[in-house]
């Protein structure tokens, strides 16, 4: 009974209190992990079932090492009776992969009762993590925003509107162009760059003031999507 409750490091027979301290040390760290993700998401689709993913999947992981253990014939049961599982799930993100592998890679250690190198790679990819949304290395952002509006199909309001924008825009682009009420109106959209000290709400109000135009909509990018 006392051998059961004592503490080892091997992952042959691993004891009662061994199994306990594994999977409750896989559960804080992969929670660590998930809550980085959660600080440092900059997209645009969140979801609060991926987080919870990546706490189960390292929940899991130390689990399946705990039951394999150093039995050769337990690994190769164990990878064929996963590979029948279908996994179709698809990731948009690169680094939505890599917060999965980080988690799995915590449960792997865990269930290796390599306890130390778990939390030392745990604390140092979360705090990789952290640098990297701070300093927004490979952000490429051009444009501050898009423009849609709709406007007569007219010259005198394409002139009176390329005016203001050359008066209140740094770089303003042509994104689309279509023609709508039969070809009296156009809707378009730019990509925008704003001026220091103009404000997008300053820019809309005075686009306002071009005769004819409506559905004006100022759209900000997103610091991690290129538009």
């Amino acid at each position: 009974m006392l051998d059961l409750l004592a503490v080892q490091s091997s992952t042959a027979h691993p004891t009662v209190i061994t199994m306990v301290y594994t999977l409750l040390l896989a559960f804080v760290l992969s929670s660590l992990i998930g809550y980085t993700y959660e600080k440092t998401f900059l997209g645009l689709s969140y979801s609060r079932n991926f987080v919870q993913a990546l706490v189960l999947s390292s929940v899991v992981a130390a689990t399946v090492m705990q039951a394999i253990g150093d039995n050769v014939g337990r690994g190769l049961g164990m990878l064929g009776a996963l590979s029948i599982v279908r996994f179709r799930t698809s990731f948009k993100d690169p680094r939505d992969i890599m917060f999965l592998f980080a988690a799995l890679g915590a449960g792997i250690g865990c269930g290796v009762f390599a306890w130390g190198v778990a939390a030392g790679g745990t604390l140092a990819f979360c705090a990789v993590a952290v640098v990297l949304s701070r300093t927004g290395l490979g952000s490429k952002h051009f444009f501050d925003g898009m423009l849609r509006f709709a406007m007569p199909n007219e010259s005198e309001a394409r002139l009176a509107l390329e005016k203001i924008m050359r008066e209140n825009l740094k770089t303003f682009v042509l994104v689309t162009m279509r023609e709508v009420d039969g070809g009296g109106r156009i809707d378009v959209a730019y990509q925008v760059r704003l001026k220091p000290k103009c404000p997008a709400a300053e820019v809309i109000v005075n686009i306002n003031k071009v005769k004819g135009l409506s559905d004006v909509q100022f759209m900000m990018q997103d610091a991690t999507t290129e538009m």
